[in-house]
């Protein structure tokens, strides 16, 4: 769709940046807090970049006035930070570590007194490790009723303090992470115990919804939801039919749940018939379906999509001309070139796209991708729409005392000008959140890739002074908030 001339950003549109707990705060061991799974897994050998772990990361933790304050000067408008499970519960459940819930209750007031909105997320990744010793985990309807029990403690907590708030954070990737290809805690790779995971999380999801919406009735919620739109490789219908069964399997399965409180009947028939579908209660179809278990906004990462052809068992591999995706994705980690195990088989078969380049991490830049997931959502669901997270990955380099990374200001001027576009197609875009604030601590690539507005003097020895440095895209995004994203030419590659 062109337009002659592109609509203004909303005048209360939300202008802000991310983050999540384990990748920046630290103190992993002080105040009370409890060892996650994180805790666990980084430290031991082999599972991350160079041993590199949550322990100190950024120091938020410490230096969390310091961080809000440069956010000030950015001139942000919001900001997305994750609580940590098991700083406030350190066993997941019963006694309640008073010392974790004042942390939290600091941070929102002091964003609150530099007018930044504070935009909660519940669970980002980091589950309390009694919560998986003693329950298993997401495999367990025991973790279902601790999660719930979490969130009332936060609603009565941080109710009155904050507006929007998102559930859990990207469960199709921590799920398949964890559960499928294990380079996620608790590293399995059972893909029936996933769905199983799924299945549970989409409950603990519905169930907190419901409490929200009884307990903090002027407030916002929805999931954030790792989207990337599917491209079928040629318009041979083949592969237009393979890019329909990859969107339901690897966007709908969780979306349509969220939303309407129903799984796809495409991928269910699928996972039935492998005898990889669990167990669906009527009590259970009926806390899903429950119109208070579904969002009020819904919150989109993206990243980067896919692109898709026919399946192998039609067209086999060797009669394929195309590249195949061998090596591991770099957004899921899956391995392509194990299909041939995987439910996915029958329905699609991941390939490159020869129209997008791709970052220095192997991650395609698809800054129209953008512009399409949120034509997709919207049309689908209907809900106001918060990207939660976007950005680029690259080495920065310190010279002189500065952070040129004109490289990042391109990349996230191409994907706001998608962002204005699809605001002038009637998206209904309420906010958008850079990923991240500061540099942080990579799950698995350690501090080698860095997302930050700011600097942090840290690397993969930990041993950094831990100084805060704004890049020359802190400087950049302070003029796009100024204008309210609406100045071109500094959508132009910031020229």
């Amino acid at each position: 769709m062109y337009h002659k001339q592109l609509d203004d950003f909303p005048k209360d549109f939300l202008w802000g940046a991310s983050s999540a707990a384990y990748q920046i705060e630290g103190a992993a061991r002080e105040d009370g807090k409890g060892p996650s799974i994180w805790d666990k897994y980084a430290h031991q050998a082999g599972n991350t970049f160079k041993g590199t772990t949550g322990d100190i990361a950024v120091d938020h933790y410490h230096r969390y006035k310091e961080d809000i304050k440069l956010m000030a000067k950015q001139g942000l408008k919001a900001y997305r930070f994750s609580v940590s499970w098991s700083r406030i519960l350190p066993d997941g459940e019963g006694k309640v570590n008073q010392a974790g819930v004042n942390f939290y209750h600091h941070l929102i007031k002091e964003l609150r007194k530099n007018e930044i909105e504070p935009v909660l997320t519940m669970y980002h990744w980091d589950l309390p490790l009694a919560l998986q010793e003693k329950y298993q985990g997401w495999e367990s309807k025991k973790t279902i009723a601790a999660f719930v029990n979490y969130a009332k403690l936060l609603f009565k907590e941080f109710g009155s303090e904050v507006k929007y708030w998102v559930t859990i954070n990207e469960q199709n990737v921590f799920t398949s992470m964890g559960y499928r290809w294990g380079t996620h805690p608790p590293k399995k790779q059972n893909v029936k115990a996933m769905f199983l995971a799924d299945h549970y999380v989409n409950l603990a999801n519905a169930l907190a919804t419901i409490e929200f919406h009884q307990m903090v009735p002027t407030g916002k919620i929805g999931p954030s939801f790792g989207y990337g739109p599917v491209y079928p490789k040629t318009n041979n219908p083949e592969d237009v039919l393979a890019a329909l069964n990859a969107d339901d399997f690897n966007n709908n399965w969780w979306l349509d749940v969220y939303c309407r409180g129903k799984y796809p009947f495409f991928t269910k028939k699928q996972l039935e018939n492998l005898g990889l579908m669990p167990e669906v209660t009527k009590k259970e179809q009926a806390i899903l379906e429950n119109p208070q278990a579904h969002p009020d906004f819904l919150g989109i990462n993206y990243y980067h999509g896919g692109t898709v052809q026919e399946n192998r068992l039609q067209k086999p591999a060797a009669k394929n001309k195309e590249k195949q995706f061998n090596q591991v994705d770099p957004y899921l980690m899956q391995p392509k070139g194990d299909q041939v195990k995987n439910p996915e088989v029958p329905m699609f078969n991941s390939v490159e796209n020869d129209y997008v380049d791709k970052t220095k991490w192997g991650w395609e830049i698809d800054p129209t991708g953008l512009r399409i997931a949120l034509r997709q959502v919207y049309e689908k669901y209907q809900l106001p729409i918060m990207i939660t997270e976007n950005g680029l990955g690259a080495k920065d380099i310190v010279q002189d005392g500065k952070v040129n990374d004109q490289y990042r200001i391109n990349y996230l001027a191409d994907h706001i000008m998608a962002m204005k576009e699809a605001i002038s197609d009637r998206v209904d875009l309420i906010g958008y959140c850079a990923w991240s604030f500061t540099d942080l601590l990579s799950w698995l690539n350690g501090y080698s890739k860095r997302y930050g507005f700011v600097y942090i003097d840290q690397d993969d020895t930990q041993n950094g002074t831990l100084k805060r440095i704004p890049k020359k895209s802190y400087s950049w995004y302070q003029q796009i908030i100024l204008t309210n994203g609406n100045k071109l030419s500094l959508l132009k590659h910031g020229e």
